[in-house]
């Protein structure tokens, strides 16, 4: 590049003053102060848009991949469910040839269904004395039944 030192910037500074004059060289640097800004500022921005542009084509690239290997997981999927429906079939196919009769499986039932009747069946004598409760109260109940008498 151009290598411009002080010495040099002096003597066109200098060359400048006597040219143009020392009304109108404050304008003039000014002026091109804001030429100078704003080709930095349009280069800066073309160099933005460039590298943009470069990572959208990165991403259009990333995206074509893994629709692809989207793609093909969905066809290896469908090929083996394919394949295990065939085979599925034929499984059954040639269970419902045989001779043997089925069976049904029990109806299930849940372990703790008659809770209520075994809750009941204990006696109240039982249930009094080990401290089961043999009454349900209400929350309000309880706190008029239990709350400290005043003492006046």
């Amino acid at each position: 590049m151009i290598d411009i030192g002080f010495t040099k910037l002096a003597i066109i500074g200098g060359i400048a003053l006597v040219v143009i004059g020392p009304d109108k060289l404050p304008g003039l640097a000014k002026t091109i102060g804001t030429l100078i800004g704003r080709a930095r500022r349009y280069v800066a921005d073309v160099k933005n848009e460039v590298s943009r542009s470069m990572e959208l084509d990165e991403l259009k690239k990333m995206k074509d991949t893994v629709e692809n290997a989207a793609k093909d997981v969905e066809n290896s999927i469908q090929t083996s469910a394919a394949d295990f429906e065939k085979s599925w079939s034929e499984a059954t196919d040639g269970a419902s040839s045989t001779s043997y009769v089925s069976e049904i499986p029990p109806e299930y039932r849940h372990p703790k269904k008659k809770w209520r009747l075994k809750q009941g069946a204990i006696p109240s004598w039982y249930k009094s004395r080990t401290g089961h409760r043999t009454n349900a109260m209400s929350g309000a109940a309880r706190v008029a039944r239990y709350r400290p008498s005043k003492i006046s």
